[in-house]
């Protein structure tokens, strides 16, 4: 293993590389290779922090199931229920002028929904018509031409909606005004559907996303690294993130790092916004392998955790291609989707844009987890994750 991950970092495929494996709740593997800062020949080490992104999405999940068990909802509720503006109706043809005709939807929008991405928030044609709309802004030009900003982000965020919005209620209730993309539970899209889980999780608490989810699952599981705003001095526990193009290693952009210093800190997505060192992360995963608990304290009961992690939420025809399964926060592996052979059936998994991966799998007892912050990468996390896997017994 050591060796490979080296290998990364000489032939110059990535600048660092954080990697973190457990097997039975004990740690086997948990080192650092590389380059924290290149220009400066910074080392990292395993307590630097990484932009996470998607990696949100899991805790804010999580996060969500705990209102859950405390009986405040039920995941088969209709969100309309604590959200009556939510859409009811689906986007059919967009005409020439930018207006568009709809149907009533199907069937009601659930939580279930929002936490398996198959809700049809921002989906299909509403995804054109907002599209649309923001080429005739000429303030969303830049936004429009590039997936970065121009400027300083206030917080880490998804760049389709109002750059300056200071709270997510802002940005979901603008996102109500727009029908559905497809009927709820029909098929998957990626992304945005979390976002309004975080929203949610803010009206029935009756506290802010932060605030709650520090509560509920950071705080207890002592993830004290782990957050979506740090102060300015922080800066330095941040790994740069760089991008590997035409077989060399180009700086990427550090606007989501500075997103996570703003002075404004009350912006908080529940898809993205996370940052934090591999070690505050494994011990999420080690609470979900363990059925829940984590060092004596028991964040969700095991069916929850058995509800979130083991039932496919999607139709077997989905836009995630064939086989893709999802459950309530995760994607579920099969044989069909197993990243390398080693991997079980029970094992379920996501990852962050800038290339964060981890993986449980209850049936071999293991967590594994892969950190680096790259825009564009070449795939190596199967060859570390199949190495992983050389590192169990038998």
């Amino acid at each position: 293993m050591d060796s490979l991950l080296q290998s990364f970092v000489d032939t110059k495929k990535l600048n660092c590389v954080t990697a973190f494996v457990a097997k039975g709740g004990d740690v086997i593997y948990h080192k650092a290779f590389g380059w924290k800062d290149m220009e400066t020949q910074t080392p990292t080490t395993v307590d630097d922090y990484y932009v996470i992104f998607s990696q949100t999405k899991a805790i804010t999940s999580a996060a969500f199931m705990t209102l859950v068990e405390k009986g405040l909802v039920a995941v088969d509720d209709p969100v309309s229920k604590y959200f009556p503006e939510i859409p009811e109706s689906v986007v059919i043809a967009v005409n020439e002028d930018g207006t568009y005709e709809t149907r009533p939807a199907n069937n009601e929008m659930t939580f279930a929904h929002l936490m398996s991405h198959s809700s049809g928030l921002g989906a299909g044609l509403v995804g054109e018509i907002l599209r649309a709309e923001l080429e005739k802004k000429k303030s969303a030009d830049a936004e429009v031409a590039s997936p970065l900003p121009e400027t300083k982000p206030v917080g880490q965020r998804t760049f389709s909606g109002n750059m300056e919005s200071a709270y997510l209620k802002e940005e979901m209730e603008a996102l109500t005004k727009y029908p559905l993309g497809f009927d709820p539970g029909s098929d998957w899209n990626y992304h945005i559907s979390t976002n309004m889980l975080a929203y949610m999780i803010e009206r029935i608490s009756g506290k802010s996303l932060r605030e709650y989810v520090k509560e509920s699952i950071l705080e207890p599981l002592d993830m004290e690294d782990t957050d979506w705003y740090y102060e300015p001095e922080m800066l330095s526990r941040f790994v740069k993130p760089y991008q590997y193009v035409d077989g060399k290693l180009e700086k990427g952009s550090t606007l989501f790092i500075e997103g996570a210093l703003s002075d404004q800190q009350t912006y908080c997505e529940g898809a993205l916004g996370l940052n934090g060192p591999i070690g505050d992360y494994a011990k999420f995963c080690q609470m979900l392998l363990n059925k829940g608990t984590f060092n004596g304290q028991q964040i969700l009961k095991p069916e929850t955790v058995a509800l979130m992690t083991t039932v496919n939420q999607l139709p077997e025809k989905n836009s995630g291609g064939k086989g893709f399964q999802f459950g309530l926060g995760f994607e579920l592996y099969n044989e069909l989707k197993k990243p390398v052979p080693a991997v079980s059936n029970t094992a379920y998994a996501w990852g962050g844009m800038l290339g964060t991966e981890y993986i449980i799998d209850p049936e071999n007892d293991l967590i594994v987890l892969f950190y680096i912050n790259m825009f564009q990468r070449d795939a190596l996390y199967p060859l570390f994750l199949a190495k992983a896997y050389e590192l169990l017994p038998g």
